[in-house]
């Protein structure tokens, strides 16, 4: 029920429908859903409608059996990051770090996931436990990366399938929902700006911590970066989770502000970044450094506008924004279109290597997917559709993605001989 709500927020007549059919069903679901909805003014009738005569909600103490358990999590990932000082090898030597930093991590949030889920003793997870013990062994089975680029590719490449393993898990293994997977994207959004939070205090934390122990003459700089900052790393998602899962009216207020702010910047900053690359002179034919940053900035983009549409439609409709993305995504297939161009250029120079082709399969699912996307936002500008005609166009296309990373981990390097 409650991505019925969600989706029939503006139509009043379903609402009332709902409610009449199952109301203890209903105000359940719908409190569980309010913070995701709550800048609607419909959402806000419906809040006060429900609360009128029923006592104030108790806050939830934090001191739950979920904090306990996402504190043995995050217990047991550091543990896990710290096996080269536990057994005394050299991390750097077996790229321990590039190895193992996403499993730890992904697996922390996905057996948390599971048991949120009350999925535990399930074959669903057996099968989540079994696909990452299988890529932990694939991944410390190939040989340390050296000069191999496919193998550096896998690195690359493994934590974003960890992250399509995950979102499966997140929503319940039910791939036929396209409204969970546009929760799991927003859930991605809303992590990353709670993370960052957790950064930035943490970092003010550690600088007041020593600042005032050096005052004393005691020197605590290198306990924190040895043991502090490795443990907070593959902590910090897990912990943002736990908020976001307690206390989701922080993000719903962050996000949406976070979205339309940097929207207008981003494209401002795009534009006027192209028309400095023409007068500069600067193009990524012959520049393989810079056309890495351009790849870099296209996929940093191509986020945003995921991200971005997802808090939008969680709101009343916004003319602004809607036409901001608009423009953002023609802008971004432009920047797509040159680095395919230079791609194509390097190709027919230098011949195929594992980079070049897996940055060419990566620009054209995000340029097939950009056109998608446009071609939805004009819908909404100029044809009166809903911003939720994108989500749907992005949820549908996340199984390319999955398909094209699957290919780079378990496929790519071995055509080019693991070199």
């Amino acid at each position: 029920m409650e991505s019925i709500i969600i989706s029939n927020i503006k139509d009043p007549e379903k609402l009332e429908k709902l409610y009449r059919e199952n109301r203890k069903s209903f105000e359940t679901e719908f409190d569980k859903v309010y913070p995701e909805i709550q800048n609607s003014e419909a959402a806000k009738f419906w809040k006060s409608r429900l609360d009128f005569d029923r006592a104030p909600v108790k806050i939830k103490t934090i001191f739950d059996a979920d904090f306990y358990f996402m504190v043995v999590i995050c217990l047991i990932a550091g543990i896990l990051i710290k096996i080269p000082e536990i057994f005394g090898f050299d991390a750097m030597r077996f790229n321990f770090y590039e190895r193992e930093t996403a499993l730890i991590i992904f697996l922390g949030l996905s057996v948390f996931a599971l048991v949120q889920n009350n999925s535990l003793n399930t074959k669903k997870a057996y099968f989540t436990l079994l696909f990452f013990l299988v890529s932990a062994i694939y991944i410390n089975l190939l040989p340390v990366s050296g000069n191999s680029s496919s193998v550096k590719l896998v690195y690359i490449h493994m934590p974003v399938l960890l992250w399509c393993v995950y979102g499966l898990v997140f929503i319940g293994f039910d791939t036929t929902s396209l409204t969970k997977r546009v929760e799991y994207i927003k859930y991605n959004g809303d992590l990353a700006i709670m993370s960052g939070l957790i950064v930035i205090a943490g970092g003010a934390l550690m600088a007041i911590s020593v600042t005032l122990f050096q005052a004393i003459g005691i020197s605590i700089g290198k306990f924190y970066s040895t043991y502090i900052l490795q443990i907070g790393f593959v902590s910090t998602p897990l912990v943002a989770t736990f908020i976001l899962k307690n206390y989701s009216s922080l993000s719903n207020k962050i996000a949406p502000v976070i979205a339309n702010l940097f929207s207008p910047l981003v494209m401002i900053t795009l534009i006027i970044y192209l028309i400095a690359m023409a007068v500069k002179g600067k193009d990524p034919y012959n520049d393989r450094d810079f056309l890495l940053i351009f790849n870099i900035l296209l996929i940093g983009v191509m986020a945003l506008i995921i991200f971005s549409v997802s808090e939008t439609s969680l709101i009343r409709r916004q003319r602004f924004n809607e036409l901001i993305l608009l423009i953002l995504s023609a802008v971004t297939l432009v920047v797509n279109l040159v680095a395919l161009s230079a791609i194509f250029y390097r190709l027919s120079e230098y011949g195929f290597t594992p980079n070049r082709v897996a940055i060419l399969g990566s620009n054209i699912a995000i340029f097939v997917n950009l056109i998608l996307i446009t071609i939805d936002l004009y819908k909404i500008n100029f044809r009166k559709s809903e911003i939720e005609l994108v989500e749907l166009t992005i949820s549908k296309y996340l199984p390319v993605y999955l398909t094209w990373i699957l290919f780079v981990v378990f496929i790519l390097p071995f055509i080019f001989g693991l070199k």
